[in-house]
């Protein structure tokens, strides 16, 4: 028999129920129709203003790509919960989160995040689908959803992403070569693209004279492992400078039945709490329970 859920955070353990939300209702339906939508400006200027200024000490045209897929013109600054609390609105942004609390099961986490900062001669990534890690044949449901938020107007120019409508729909098609299906997201800064894991799409050239900053994060099932090692970028004692539901998000939860993620056998949000008596955060192991 599985252990019983821990007491103290057994309310944690509870799958929610979507609050009622007649946006979020269309929005999902829109995706799973064409396998992606747009929402413009849902961030004010101020806000897009202090997202690039989180990512700016780490955006110094020093690190680019490692391989095609990151772009030899790209750069991408991973873990970005570890470096800047502040970037969680981009992960937590209710808007998002009620789109993709109608598309995954309970208990999904955050599988990762990252920016992206596309530079002048950047070239067309090859097509690709998000949770392709998932070794389920397709087609198939999504288990994952991915949100592309601008901090820059996203253009044609700039290598703005590029999507196949309806192709999270496809089994074993793939891209025409030319690109003929495809559409380009053009998106104020600002705004963010949210799609299916299963939609294929591509980060696309950059034509112009300018950079395009985006952030991504990446959502999938409770049961299928994380892109990014979360508890490993995101170890406890930064985790505590995070929301409850960001906290979840990275794994320091549990989901029912089984208990799934314990540690020690215990809710592993125990690493990140305070110890009560000192008041001295500690990321020890509580002891077993009998």
């Amino acid at each position: 028999m599985p252990p019983d859920p821990d007491p103290i955070y057994a309310p944690m353990a509870t799958a929610r129920e979507p609050r009622p939300d007649s946006e979020a209702d269309a929005r999902a339906s829109d995706i799973l129709r064409e396998g992606f939508v747009v929402l413009e400006d849902v961030l004010a200027p101020m806000e897009v203003a202090a997202m690039r200024a989180a990512l700016a000490p780490y955006l110094q045209g020093k690190h680019m790509g490692r391989n095609d897929f990151e772009g030899f013109h790209s750069e991408r600054v991973y873990a970005l919960l570890a470096k800047d609390p502040a970037l969680a609105l981009l992960v937590e942004h209710p808007r998002l989160l009620s789109i993709v609390d109608r598309l995954l099961e309970p208990h999904y986490l955050l599988s990762a995040f990252l920016a992206i900062y596309v530079h002048p001669g950047e070239t067309a990534q090859g097509w690709h689908f998000d949770d392709g890690g998932c070794r389920v044949p397709l087609p198939r449901s999504m288990h994952g959803v991915s949100a592309i938020w601008a901090l820059d107007d996203f253009t044609s120019e700039n290598g703005a992403t590029q999507v196949i409508p309806r192709s999270h729909l496809w089994g074993d098609d793939a891209p025409a070569p030319d690109g003929r299906d495809a559409v380009s997201i053009c998106m104020p800064a600002g705004s963010v693209l949210v799609l299916a894991g299963t939609l294929q799409h591509r980060g696309g050239a950059s034509r112009g004279d300018g950079t395009r900053l985006g952030v991504t994060p990446q959502y999938c099932q409770s049961w299928l492992r994380q892109i990014e090692n979360m508890a490993l970028a995101v170890p406890p004692h930064l985790a505590r400078r995070l929301s409850p539901r960001v906290q979840e998000l990275l794994g320091y939860s549990i989901a029912e039945p089984s208990f799934m993620g314990y540690v020690n056998g215990l809710h592993p949000k125990r690493l990140i709490v305070q110890d009560d008596a000192s008041g001295a955060e500690s990321d020890r192991f509580p002891p077993p329970r009998q």
